[in-house]
């Protein structure tokens, strides 16, 4: 026989001598029935560990043919040792080829240049209309442009035209070259002729300064060897919000990263960095640097670098720490997506040691710190999320006295 409380549930079922049914025979309160109605189809999912679901969910969603492929990396004192002797071997090759002496200027076409013959007035008449040489980015230009001046522009062929030397090839010479050519050339009319040379308007060469700089624009090449640090200067320095350590300088369709910091730390001197004609530097902001810390962490947030360094312990204190309630601090990972492969690296944060690890451990940008739940934490919350309110009116039901 069976019967129903008010509540329409079985309260009672007996066989056919009128035994009861067991542990059924006890009358249960709607909560607790609900609950064992919810436990029986979560019996095989709660089995599973949250992390191993975090780790197979990643994979399948790179498993498809146009994504790249994932691997699984344990984070030990042996990977954060060769990932730092990787990264500083990739700074050293990015800038080897940026790192040349300093060259005296070479003059080609489009230059102007100021060819004084003393006693000879009549020769170093311009060859070029004053208005001719305050062109736009005056910055290159030597004297003010509003005052006449004696110049004679090198032509598109790197040809220079003077009186009675007639025709002359400057491209790639220097003005002690030139100077040196003009005297041979006069020479041959005047006596022991005196001169000077000097590039008047530089207008040939110069390189594009971008990004978080006070004035971004073109900054021309003149006689000044032209260094990293005097192109950030000429353009008014850094913005507050710059990202020392992410200088991008793209030459002839190749990129370099420069890392000015460690550049800094390792001894080198970024003043040595010479720039080329056609040069383009571009500063990064600190905001497009940043790392994420989502899952069971205190407070889930984004990030920004320190001058492109952040640890992984940094990062988890100062989103608070791994949540002491809910989070499984032996399931930390950094997710890290390139075009080549997607990386994801596992922390067992209660390991002995594991903070000094972490601490060793540099994050880089865009990176992804994901701490998983535990067992219980992904029970409670999917009970919660099946019959909203059961748990907690389970746990009222149950308590003595109520």
């Amino acid at each position: 026989m069976q019967s129903r409380d008010r509540h329409g549930l079985i309260n009672r079922v007996e066989g056919p001598a009128g035994a009861s049914g067991g542990a059924c025979s006890a009358r249960p309160s709607p909560p607790c029935f609900i609950l064992l109605l919810a436990l029986a189809p979560l019996a095989g999912c709660t089995a599973m560990a949250p992390g191993i679901q975090f780790a197979r969910a990643v994979a399948s969603d790179t498993s498809r043919a146009s994504a790249p492929r994932t691997e699984m990396r344990t984070i030990t004192p042996e990977l954060v040792r060769k990932e730092r002797e990787q990264r500083e071997q990739q700074v050293s090759q990015d800038i080897s080829a940026l790192m040349q002496p300093a060259q005296p200027y070479q003059i080609e076409a489009g230059d102007v240049l100021q060819v004084v013959v003393w006693d000879h007035p009549e020769l170093s008449a311009s060859m070029l209309p004053a208005p001719a040489l305050g062109m736009p980015g005056g910055a290159g230009v030597a004297g003010s442009p509003l005052q006449p001046q004696s110049g004679f522009e090198v032509d598109q062929q790197g040809m220079l035209d003077f009186p009675y030397a007639g025709t002359l090839k400057v491209a790639g010479l220097t003005s002690s070259e030139v100077h040196r050519q003009l005297t041979e050339r006069l020479s041959r009319y005047l006596r022991q002729p005196k001169l000077s040379v000097r590039v008047l308007a530089y207008r040939s060469k110069r390189v594009y300064v971008d990004g978080e700089v006070k004035q971004p624009g073109v900054q021309p090449i003149n006689d000044l060897p032209m260094t990293l640090t005097e192109a950030i200067n000429r353009a008014g320095g850094m913005n507050p919000t710059a990202d020392q350590s992410r200088i991008l300088i793209t030459r002839e369709g190749k990129s370099y990263t420069v890392n000015l910091p460690l550049l800094v730390q390792r001894g080198a001197n970024p003043s040595s960095i010479m720039l080329a004609n056609g040069d383009v530097v571009r500063v990064f902001s600190r905001d497009e640097s940043k790392i994420f810390l989502s899952g069971e962490v205190t407070s889930p947030r984004a990030l920004p670098m320190r001058n492109g360094r952040l640890t992984l312990n940094e990062a988890l204190g100062e989103a608070g720490g791994i949540n002491p309630v809910t989070g499984d601090a032996r399931q930390v990972y950094v997710i890290r997506r390139s075009s080549a492969e997607s990386l994801v690296y596992q922390l067992d944060a209660n390991a002995p040691g594991a903070l000094a690890v972490a601490e060793g451990f540099e994050l880089s940008p865009k990176d992804v710190v994901y701490v998983a739940a535990t067992p219980l934490t992904n029970w409670n919350r999917t009970i919660s999320a099946l019959i909203p309110g059961a748990l907690p009116t389970a746990v009222i039901a149950t308590t003595p006295g109520r």
